[in-house]
């Protein structure tokens, strides 16, 4: 029950920091980025499916990728948390 509020929290952040390299508000975008990272560190591992743990392990590349590539991979990853957080 907890990792499924937590995913959906996740996902909320994520959409926001989508919305923030969008928008081109960088400072909306990191500081939300920095919260989905505090989210992840939230979330028993041993409860969620593998494919939801590669992709938090791959939350860590939003910040080294462009901005457009960020904002597009960080709604892709909310999609997917979004919908994990609603079928658990």
């Amino acid at each position: 029950m907890k990792n499924k509020l937590v995913l959906g929290a996740l996902a909320l952040d994520l959409k926001r920091v989508a919305l923030g390299y969008f928008r081109g508000s960088d400072n909306m975008a990191e500081r939300f980025f920095d919260e989905a990272l505090r989210r992840r560190d939230e979330l028993d591992d041993k409860d969620l499916k593998p494919y939801l743990v590669n992709f938090l392990n791959k939350l860590e590349n939003l910040k080294k990728e462009k901005k457009d590539k960020a904002a597009e991979d960080a709604l892709l990853y909310s999609t997917i948390f979004q919908n994990a957080a609603v079928s658990k």
